[in-house]
């Protein structure tokens, strides 16, 4: 269809509508049978949280304070692709290295992985 030249548009009319029912509902809360628990449905809530984004400046300082070291980003992205992790796109990035990666030291290696189980990304 697209070789042809021929194309498709839509029109989509979005609009605030009203709603045709309404449901009322009244909710007691309390520590009784016949009420529900706030702090039942706090622990609940908590479950569903999601877990913070760990950084990589959240690594090096942990790195830093517990094996004394610092440790490059690039160290981390490298231990974190050679453990098949979830890596995001940089906004700096390039489509052609420089230089090749340098591969990190093994105790900095070790350091980072006990970094990123610390913080249960591993």
């Amino acid at each position: 269809m697209w070789e042809k030249g021929n194309t498709v548009e839509s029109i989509v009319l979005l609009s605030h509508k009203s709603p045709d029912s309404k449901i009322n509902v009244k909710v007691e809360f309390g520590e009784d049978d016949d009420k529900i628990s706030l702090n039942a449905i706090a622990e609940r809530a908590k479950k569903y949280q999601p877990k913070p984004k760990i950084t990589y400046k959240m690594i090096q300082e942990y790195v830093e304070k517990k094996y004394g070291f610092k440790v490059h980003t690039a160290y981390i992205a490298e231990v974190k692709r050679s453990l098949g992790l979830t890596m995001y796109d940089a906004s700096n990035a390039v489509e052609e290295l420089n230089q090749p990666r340098k591969h990190p030291p093994k105790e900095k290696v070790e350091a980072i992985k006990d970094a990123l189980k610390y913080f249960e990304v591993i």
